[in-house]
């Protein structure tokens, strides 16, 4: 990334680095999932990348609106987090099972917390610059990957933690 000179450049950057956070997580997601126990936990990773790859190719289509190369910038904050959940969840974590799962969700909420920060951010540059659709595809990004959030808020508190506890 060359020094940004204005918001146009910080927002272009933010896109780029969202594009490779995206990546970089479908990638760890796509390992992970296998190891779930929890049927609907596995059903859930599964049905996020059809999500994450829907918000890449907006992403990629909002660079190229601006003119830009598209391409992405690789993210070393989604490199942190996914070598977490590797450590976390491929290399240290049991074999299968209910902990497992715990903690499975809780680094899948961890990655996807960065997104909704991220996509909450470039969606405020876009407002800020005027872009009214970028705003809106950006912020309805943003949305879906707090609603999956959300569900797995929901299946850690009522099935993944219980299941874990009685283990």
């Amino acid at each position: 990334m060359s020094t940004p000179e204005n918001l146009k450049d910080v927002y272009v950057d933010e896109l780029k680095d969202l594009w490779s956070a995206n990546d970089q997580m479908l990638k760890v997601l796509k390992k992970i999932t296998p190891k779930a126990s929890d049927a609907k936990l596995k059903e859930m990773l599964a049905a996020s990348y059809e999500g994450i790859t829907k918000h890449t190719a907006v992403l990629k289509e909002l660079i190229a609106g601006q003119d830009e190369k598209v391409s992405k910038e690789h993210c070393k904050g989604m490199e942190g987090l996914v070598a977490e959940a590797t450590k976390h969840v491929l290399e240290e974590g049991p074999e299968k099972g209910p902990v497992l799962d715990v903690l499975i969700v809780a680094q899948y909420q961890r990655m996807t917390h960065y997104g909704i920060a991220g996509f909450g951010t470039a969606a405020a540059y876009a407002k800020a610059l005027g872009l009214k659709d970028d705003n809106k595809k950006l912020r309805d990004a943003t949305k879906e990957i707090y609603s999956g959030d959300e569900y797995m808020t929901q299946l850690a508190e009522t099935s993944v933690n219980m299941q874990a506890e009685d283990a």
